[in-house]
């Protein structure tokens, strides 16, 4: 019996409990209500104007900030375009030279005269640096020009790197 007495009391306590809580969340929820449809005091409401200008001028400067940075990125891989094109463009050369040497080509030809007198200014701070091995038949191997195309792959990995160090920089937060 004492079990049946026990289970009813507590039964009875939970739909008190239910009740009580029920009430409470509604004065609660009342009360929110009424503030909310209440404006703000006039200190408050300055407050939030301030904070919220606040926000708004952060949210401005970050979008001013990273169309700067957009902007300044997007010159920089233009400029990288342009030095790669250079940069394709020596190797080409360098490497028709080489080409040619290594084919014995005859140097009274006017291509060959052309493609010498265009790679001139980037082979010669090379040139001497080690010797050029000749087989029978005129075929060199320009070891130089090797080194050359190796000095320009690094200045142009070198520029590149910079270029792109500048473009995707950090700025602190």
């Amino acid at each position: 019996m004492d079990d049946e007495k026990l289970a009813s009391e507590e039964a009875r306590r939970s739909v008190q409990h239910q009740s009580v809580k029920a009430q409470v969340e509604d004065e609660v929820n009342s009360e929110i209500a009424d503030r909310a449809s209440q404006s703000p005091p006039a200190g408050e409401s300055r407050r939030i104007d301030q904070v919220a200008g606040e926000f708004r001028s952060r949210a401005v400067d970050e979008v001013v900030e990273t169309e700067r940075e957009v902007g300044r990125s997007r010159g920089l891989a233009r400029i990288s375009q342009v030095v790669d094109y250079i940069f394709y463009v020596i190797y080409a050369l360098l490497l028709m030279r080489f080409l040619l040497a290594l084919l014995a080509a005859k140097s009274s030809a006017g291509f060959v005269q052309f493609i010498v007198a265009v790679t001139n200014p980037f082979y010669a701070p090379f040139k001497g640096i080690v010797s050029s091995p000749t087989v029978e038949g005129g075929h060199t191997l320009m070891m130089p020009l090797m080194i050359a195309l190796i000095a320009y792959i690094l200045l142009h990995l070198a520029i590149n790197g910079l270029l792109r160090m500048f473009a995707h920089r950090k700025t602190a937060i």
